[in-house]
């Protein structure tokens, strides 16, 4: 059972000192970062998902090209694009058993009405709503070392500054060497305050200081960065639950939410890595990263399927711009267009 995160005390009872936002402010994510150059963000998503595009798409254009009679065969062929795409058995097999459903219904007779069909089911498999953003608010961001966790926390802090929050970068990776460094890179470059201490720190100290901190200077946002350590279980589980609970004491009035980052090239080891942080802590969403370097950016499926947990952002490429607030049917555009 994970140990927390849930939120459920301050959606039911919201302090009382925090006065309500205005309604321009308690917009959900993707309605908060709108862009004005929505044309050039999806032309980044699109050159992102090249490979994957040239994996899935191709190989499910070169079939309904192909298909003379939509029969089993068909969903066979299909089946097998999806699954390497590591879009995962089980996303696969709902996808394929809905589309049946819907050809039957509809009395669609050609494979281009069926790719139509699958595409509408994609966005629908993937279209989880995200929450509302609430402010102030602290990310606990968690993932195992190597996924880009550091870069993506640098990322983040640029992107709700462009927004007009107020971020703060809390170093809690006190173990891993080196940590607190790669995050004070990123925090020069954003700009934003940091609180660090010295390696092999305890992590909930760091917490405490950087609770205090954004306190005292009104920040929106504080973004925690965390050990990744799923060798060990119990130790992860212990940090994170003495993070948690100096959040509550010291820090009542803020929204948290625990968001994992995974690297998309690692595919179903990554699930694997996902389910293990959702039996230590309640993950409220997923940042799929490093995209553009897949062929099987069909994990966005997976995810949706096996964790039943909104994607926030994807990562397609090295520029700040390149990560981006998921929308499934952009997402879905992108590979298909």
């Amino acid at each position: 059972m994970p140990l927390w995160f849930g939120n459920k005390k301050k959606e039911e009872a919201p302090a009382p000192q925090q006065a309500p936002a205005p309604a321009s402010q308690q917009t959900s994510a993707p309605a908060e970062e709108a862009q004005p150059e929505k044309k050039g963000l999806f032309a980044r998503l699109k050159a992102g998902l090249t490979k994957t595009r040239g994996s899935m798409t191709e190989r499910v254009d070169t079939l309904v090209r192909e298909t003379r009679k939509i029969d089993d065969d068909f969903y066979e062929e299909l089946e097998d694009i999806l699954i390497l795409s590591d879009c995962g058995m089980t996303a696969t097999t709902r996808i394929i058993d809905e589309l049946k459903a819907r050809v039957q219904k509809g009395k669609v007779q050609t494979a281009g009405e069926a790719r139509e069909l699958l595409k509408q089911i994609m966005v629908e498999e993937m279209d989880i709503p995200r929450p509302a953003l609430r402010w102030p608010m602290v990310m606990l961001i968690v993932g195992v070392n190597g996924v880009g966790k550091t870069t993506t926390i640098g990322k983040l802090a640029l992107r709700f500054q462009s927004i007009g929050r107020t971020v703060m970068l809390c170093a809690g990776d006190t173990f891993r060497a080196a940590a607190a460094d790669q995050l004070s890179i990123w925090a020069d470059r954003a700009r934003v305050p940091i609180v660090r201490r010295e390696e092999g720190a305890d992590p909930a100290s760091v917490v405490y200081d950087a609770i205090k901190s954004a306190k005292a200077n009104g920040a929106d946002l504080l973004l925690v960065d965390t050990a990744g350590r799923l060798h060990n279980k119990k130790n992860l589980m212990d940090e994170l639950d003495k993070m948690r609970r100096v959040l509550d004491r010291e820090y009542p009035e803020a929204e948290v939410r625990c968001i994992l980052v995974l690297d998309a090239t690692t595919g179903q080891n990554g699930l694997q890595q996902a389910r293990v942080f959702k039996e230590v802590c309640e993950v409220g969403g997923i940042i799929l990263t490093k995209l553009d370097g897949t062929a099987k950016g069909g994990i966005a499926l997976a995810i949706r399927q096996e964790l039943n947990v909104p994607v926030w952002y994807i990562g397609v490429g090295e520029g700040i711009d390149d990560l981006q607030p998921f929308n499934a049917k952009d997402f879905v555009n992108a590979l298909f267009d």
